[in-house]
Parts: structure tokens; C-alpha cells; sequence
């Protein structure tokens, strides 16, 4: 079970490099879009960990909700005369990506 969890940690830790890579750090609308997109997908993981019990479903949760967020702000922005940004919804969806790997790590398990 230690080895498992060091090779998630490893595994994360290069995806993080990787994602850390591609948004520029004056790119200040990609890291709130990061950033709502970790929210999101913390509050649809949480919601449907605490009504099902399940991890797997929860994970999958959290990130159709981050993806969901992603893709309405962009919905919105197209409205409202903004312009749609394909990376946008991409870094929304990493912000999700992120907690859905990382929580169940610390998750301590249902008895």
C-alpha cells in the first residue's frame, strides 16, 4: 500500500510539472480558471462521496463538474461577446484533474 501511494505521488508530481509548463505565469486568467476549476470539482467530489460513499463515483463527479464549470464560463463568455478559449476549458478541466486525484490519497476510508 506505501509503494502504491509513491508512485501516485510520483506520477502526480510529473503531471504537475507538465501542467506548470504550459500556462504562462502572466496567463492570469488560466490560473483562475485552474483554480475554479479545483473548487468545483472539490465541491462535486465532496457532495457525491458524502450521498453515495463510493470514491470512484466521486471522482468522476468532480471532474464532470470541473469540466461542466469549464465549459459554461466559456458558454457565457461567447454570450456576452467574449471570445471562447479552448484552453481555458483545459485548464479548468487540470484544476480538476488535480483534486480528484489528490483527495482520495488523504481520504481516510468508510467503515
Amino acid at each position: 500500500k506505501p509503494m502504491r501511494h509513491f508512485f501516485l505521488i510520483i506520477l502526480f508530481m510529473l503531471t504537475t510539472n507538465m501542467v506548470g509548463q504550459n500556462f504562462i505565469l502572466q496567463e492570469k486568467d488560466k490560473q483562475i480558471h485552474f483554480a475554479a476549476g479545483m473548487v468545483a470539482s472539490t465541491v462535486g467530489y465532496h457532495w457525491s462521496y458524502k450521498r453515495h460513499g463510493n470514491k470512484l463515483r466521486a471522482q468522476i463527479t468532480g471532474m464532470l463538474t470541473s469540466i461542466s464549470v469549464g465549459i459554461l464560463k466559456e458558454l457565457y463568455d461567447n454570450k456576452t461577446g467574449g471570445t471562447v478559449e479552448s484552453r481555458d476549458v483545459l485548464a479548468t478541466m487540470m484544476g480538476g484533474a488535480v483534486v480528484t486525484v489528490t483527495i482520495p490519497l488523504f481520504q481516510k476510508k468508510k467503515k
